[in-house]
């Protein structure tokens, strides 16, 4: 396959994980609801620290990818791992 798709399909999947792993955790660990609960985040600067629980589940699926030796969309779920750091390093700044 064509390594630039393996990496938009690696990088699509890490964004999905991301968002699910966000939302997974707004879910079970807060009383408010979703959107409750970004406004909140975002008025007591607690936004980033809520990303980087949700890239818990990027770990799952850059392990997985490994595994199943897709090394291409291992290296996607990475960059959007990366990519959520430079988020959380802007709201963290400004």
């Amino acid at each position: 396959m064509n390594t630039k798709k393996e990496i938009i399909i690696g990088f699509l999947v890490g964004l999905l994980a991301n968002t699910a792993g966000t939302l997974l955790y707004i879910v079970l660990f807060s009383k408010l609801g979703i959107e409750e609960t970004f406004i909140a985040a975002i008025e007591n600067g607690h936004i980033g620290s809520i990303l980087a629980l949700g890239a818990i589940l990027n770990l799952v699926a850059f392990f997985l990818f490994l595994k199943m030796r897709r090394d291409y969309r291992a290296r996607g779920v990475l960059i959007a791992t990366l990519l959520t750091a430079l988020a959380i390093l802007y709201y963290k700044i400004f």
